[in-house]
């Protein structure tokens, strides 16, 4: 069963919600640049996005009805430092505080992310993560964050899916800045990153000695065919391997070195592109491995896998697999294998930090938006984890993707994970009825979980 004080939540991020894109002295960051030139689904940018820099408030009031008991949201770094480093902006400081105080005030804990992709195209223009500064860069940045709002927040994380604003980034060229990088300079960028995160964990301890920080990582769950031994370790080995057409997009190369102080170098990928991380890699590995006091993950969907040889292969969904809106398989047990496999490794307490379905939401004849596939979606996945609870993995909190729909990235508005509905011409505020559903497992603390498959 769920722990009494266990952290029910919701998520967000700044660049996706915000909005006032260039009010009150905030720079640019390379989402404002990447959907200005209408690199995403219908010419969308995330200008307005859901006005949350006005409508903070109400928003809030919303967070309070639902009954959650954390928060996690992102700091915009362009809207604290426009220029990346150097003169901080007061103003934005200043929401920030406000948003702080208004959620202490309703009773909620605030879980602040440091970086959520929407990166300072200043510091873009000087060579972004492949620059040698770039972790100081940021560990400028997170400091200005600790000693503006640490007397308030305990509960930080670094980075946010590593894998998608490296891998989608700078690899495929999905997401902004939009470029496709060679290896060599990828394994730099990735490096970099996690020797930020290193630097930041350390000043961390200094700064706000009775906090807690973590990093949020992501990716697709490996799930055995069977409860077979054969096949849980068949899961477990793809689940960690880094194969060569998956460099920045896999779990163990951008957790290995966090967690356990060292690069996955058994695997295909560290034998082809280990060359290239710097000469004093293995000292930065000292800075990189900084204890962290829990550990996220961002789980969404899975695959099935089972034994092959001393290996493993992949098995296809069945023809009547059900996918969301967005085209992800949905698999609750993903849930129950990937905190499983990912407590066994790292022996950290564990967050599930986002979570969630796009589903073909619309507002109804009676007004009210009716997405009971969104409800069993968040049921099925809870019940898996749950069982993993049981069985004595340390699950310290849930955190649904997302509160509110909003700006999903490339895909722009046109997926909705909220479990509020945002109607983007007038910005009003809908609760689904999933939101109710929510705001009751919360008050029941989950004990009532078993009842939704009743």
């Amino acid at each position: 069963m769920f722990k009494d004080d266990f952290a029910w939540g919701v998520a967000t991020s700044s660049y996706q919600i915000e909005g006032a894109f260039d009010e009150d002295g905030k720079g640019l960051s390379v989402w404002d640049v990447f959907t200005e030139e209408g690199k995403c689904f219908g010419r969308h940018t995330g200008e307005v996005a859901c006005d949350h820099y006005h409508r903070f408030k109400e928003d809030i009031k919303l967070m309070k009805e639902l009954g959650v008991k954390a928060y996690r949201f992102s700091l915009s770094w362009p809207r604290i430092l426009p220029d990346g480093v150097g003169k901080v902006n007061q103003k934005g400081i200043d929401f920030y505080n406000e948003l702080i105080d208004c959620l202490l005030e309703n009773g909620i804990e605030p879980y602040i992310t440091l970086f959520h992709w929407d990166y300072p195209y200043e510091l873009e223009k000087k060579g972004n993560w492949s620059n040698p500064d770039s972790p100081k860069w940021f560990l400028e940045y997170a400091e200005v964050v600790f000693k503006e709002f640490a007397d308030r927040v305990k509960h930080f994380i670094t980075f946010n899916e590593p894998q998608c604003f490296i891998g989608l980034a700078y690899d495929k060229g999905e997401h902004a800045p939009g470029l496709k990088c060679l290896k060599r300079d990828l394994v730099l960028k990735m490096h970099n990153v996690m020797l930020a995160h290193g630097l930041t964990v350390k000043a961390f301890r200094k700064l706000v000695p009775d906090g807690k920080i973590g990093y949020a990582p992501c990716g697709d769950v490996a799930m055995p065919l069977t409860d077979s031994k054969e096949d849980i370790e068949a899961a477990r080995k793809r689940y960690f391997d880094v194969t060569a057409n998956n460099l920045t997009g896999n779990v163990a190369w951008w957790s290995d070195p966090i967690m356990l102080g060292t690069y996955p170098e058994d695997t295909e990928a560290f034998r082809l592109y280990g060359k290239y991380l710097p000469k004093s890699y293995k000292e930065d590995l000292k800075i990189i491995s900084e204890p962290i006091d829990f550990y996220c993950q961002n789980i969404y969907t899975g695959s099935r896998v089972r034994a092959a040889g001393d290996g493993y292969e992949y098995v296809k969904h069945s023809v009547d697999m059900p996918y969301t809106a967005i085209g992800w398989a949905i698999t609750p047990k993903n849930l129950y294998w990937g905190p499983k496999f990912l407590y066994e490794r790292y022996k950290k307490p564990i967050i599930i930090s986002e979570n969630g379905i796009a589903c073909n939401d619309f507002i109804a004849l009676d007004g009210k938006v009716h997405d009971q596939s969104r409800s069993d979606f968040i049921g099925l996945h809870l019940n898996e984890l749950e069982t993993a609870i049981d069985e004595g993995i340390d699950v310290a909190g849930y955190m649904y993707w997302s509160f509110m729909d909003n700006f999903e990235w490339a895909y722009g508005y046109s997926k909705r994970f909220g479990l509020v509905y945002v109607n983007y011409e007038t910005m009003e505020r809908i609760p689904k009825d999933s939101f109710y559903w929510y705001q009751n497992l919360i008050k029941n603390n989950g004990r009532n979980l078993s009842e939704s498959f009743k």
